[in-house]
């Protein structure tokens, strides 16, 4: 059975959100959650107030028992979510950047969005990846090559992959003073294996 949550404000509450509302210049799901607030302490319906701030019955319902049980900034604040798995796994992304940062196909002037989608496809053992998994994981490397020159990998190919994935796993086993690394912006190398020249990796 569900429980009628009834907003009450006090008058610093209801200054509150009418000030968030004049200033707009918070999020839009934050000022629809005052929208709902005020009208829901003005003794309106909730389909009616989800009509008005055009949000679905169930938000107007969690916004108002979050303030009940909580407080008018957990009302507020966005409710945490559980988050899906990333599309693409560590090794993944590392191939994602050193191929942007290699040159583009024959007769492309620089990589654009779809190009990286369709070689990270072939690649990996994704059937599909959207533009906008690959774009965020390159702004998360600040990389923008279809905007600005970058510095290139001679080839990717199966070898240079490979190495990629050994510097990789040395990365995440950890300092080991039998086996000391050396590293600089231009490479990586794992002293008495093999060199693996070109590519920067983010400790």
């Amino acid at each position: 059975m569900n429980i009628c949550y009834r907003v009450d404000l006090s008058e610093t509450e209801r200054a509150t959100l009418q000030a968030m509302l004049s200033g707009g210049k918070q999020a839009a799901r934050t000022l629809k959650r005052a929208q709902i607030l005020l009208a829901a302490d003005r003794g309106v319906a909730d389909e009616d107030i989800a009509t008005s701030v055009v949000v679905g019955s169930s938000t107007v319902y969690r916004t108002k028992r979050r303030f009940v049980e909580g407080n008018l900034e957990r009302a507020l604040s966005e409710e945490p979510r559980p988050g899906a798995a990333r599309k693409l796994s560590g090794p993944e992304e590392a191939l994602l950047v050193a191929t942007a940062c290699a040159k583009p196909p024959a007769s492309r002037a620089r990589w654009t969005l779809e190009l990286l989608v369709g070689e990270m496809v072939r690649l990996t053992h994704h059937e599909s990846l959207s533009r906008e998994t690959v774009r965020r994981r390159l702004c998360e490397n600040a990389l923008k090559p279809w905007r600005q020159k970058m510095w290139c990998v001679p080839k990717i190919d199966g070898e240079y992959v490979a190495r990629m994935e050994d510097v990789l796993d040395l990365y995440a086993e950890g300092p080991d003073p039998m086996r000391p690394v050396v590293c600089n912006d231009n490479f990586s190398v794992r002293v008495a294996s093999t060199t693996m020249t070109g590519f920067f990796v983010r400790a």
